[in-house]
């Protein structure tokens, strides 16, 4: 039977937090197979690691730095010297490996390396049951090709690592040390059930065009052949001014854009990050020619409600009863929530019941709904839940 528990620490002291949320999160749990951990970017991440490794040595760790703080069963864990929240997963029958590689040549044969180098600590030759993959923002697409080419179609979860102002502060790690640019992966065996909620929660309009013209991966510089700023302005009935420099990234979390997937089960939101002096748009996800995009809206209640009413629905989804939740929040959903985020756990305390669970605030999102795709995305959940 799978079973969690989690710990925290706002210690400002890195290597005692690390020791303290393992301690809490050990207790009473056993056959301890790996742990999530999600920590400020203020922290020494390899002082913290040697803390958490002190008190479960030998056990794969994996995490990242997360945006102003976590949600654990204990509440919204945050602090300015520092926090640390983490998640363990207990199961005889599960076996994990979990890799970092530092970014290499390309982001693709980057993938290539973890996900080989993941089977080999996980003792295994055949692609695992699902697994979950940590990088920073920019290249997550690629990484995720890289690995695909390795494992095949599995199933995958996760997020970007993230600071608090988007600063290229952020970091990810494993048991052998943090890093600011790479990929990370655990790769799970198991004949349990896991079930992946992702979404953005967020409601179509009737504003919608085609993308003419984009440069490199993440600017979008036309919409139906118009300056792609001066469009969405014309959307939101708004002056363009309005939209410049980093205005746009707070302006789009009620309003971002959605991309749909060819069978229509799932809205990739790609986030407006800034609004450029040519009429361009920086956006926090990969976007392409000849796709359509479309005006996605929600109020902050509608942001704050779906923090619990997506979990319900993840257990909806779940054909056993769970054991434990791992719940990726987008960190712009977060920012535009504010001094709220007590909402937000109240909501999904309540629709966790007594699972233990963590959610992580990220700059990025990665999920998969019915066909099985895996897909990256931003100002979106994926949540995820593990069947005892």
């Amino acid at each position: 039977m799978l079973k969690a528990n989690t710990g925290a620490s706002t210690d400002k002291i890195a290597k005692k937090a690390g020791g303290e949320a393992a301690k809490k999160a050990k207790a009473g749990l056993g056959d301890i197979k790996m742990a999530f951990a999600y920590a400020s970017y203020t922290y020494d991440l390899d002082d913290m690691l040697a803390g958490i490794k002190e008190e479960l040595p030998g056990i794969p760790i994996i995490g990242n730095t997360s945006f102003t703080g976590v949600i654990l069963p204990e509440g919204f864990i945050s602090g300015e010297e520092g926090f640390l929240g983490m998640l363990l997963l207990g199961d005889p029958d599960l076996k994990v490996g979990i890799a970092g590689v530092k970014k290499g040549e390309s982001a693709i044969s980057d993938g290539k390396k973890v996900a080989q180098k993941a089977m080999e600590n996980a003792g295994k030759s055949e692609p695992p049951s699902y697994f979950y993959m940590v990088a920073p923002p920019g290249e997550e697409e690629y990484f995720l090709k890289g690995i695909t080419e390795v494992i095949g179609r599995v199933p995958f979860f996760g997020g970007s690592a993230a600071d608090n102002a988007i600063a290229g502060e952020w970091k990810l790690f494993t048991a052998e040390g943090s890093f600011a640019d790479g990929v990370a992966v655990a790769f799970f065996y198991t004949d349990k059930e896991m079930k992946n909620r992702f979404t953005g929660a967020y409601h179509e309009t009737k504003d919608r065009g085609i993308v003419t013209k984009v440069r490199g991966d993440r600017t979008l510089v036309e919409i139906d052949g118009e300056p792609a700023l001066e469009k969405y302005a014309k959307w939101l009935g708004v002056d363009v001014a309005s939209l410049k420099n980093g205005n746009l990234l707070a302006a789009a979390i009620t309003a971002p854009l959605g991309v749909k997937d060819r069978l229509g089960d799932l809205v990739a939101i790609r986030h407006p990050m800034n609004g450029n002096a040519d009429g361009s748009m920086a956006i926090g996800s990969k976007i392409t020619e000849g796709t359509a995009v479309i005006r996605m809206e929600a109020t902050v209640d509608d942001l704050i409600e779906s923090s619990g009413n997506e979990l319900r629905a993840l257990k909806g989804k779940m054909a056993g009863t769970p054991g434990a939740f791992h719940l990726v929040h987008c960190g712009g959903r977060r920012a535009g929530i504010g001094d709220r985020i007590e909402e937000v756990v109240k909501q999904v305390k309540a629709a966790a019941g007594e699972v233990p669970f963590i959610m992580e605030f990220t700059f990025g999102e990665y999920g998969f709904e019915a066909d099985g795709i895996n897909t990256c995305g931003g100002l979106m959940l994926s949540y995820t839940g593990f069947a005892k």
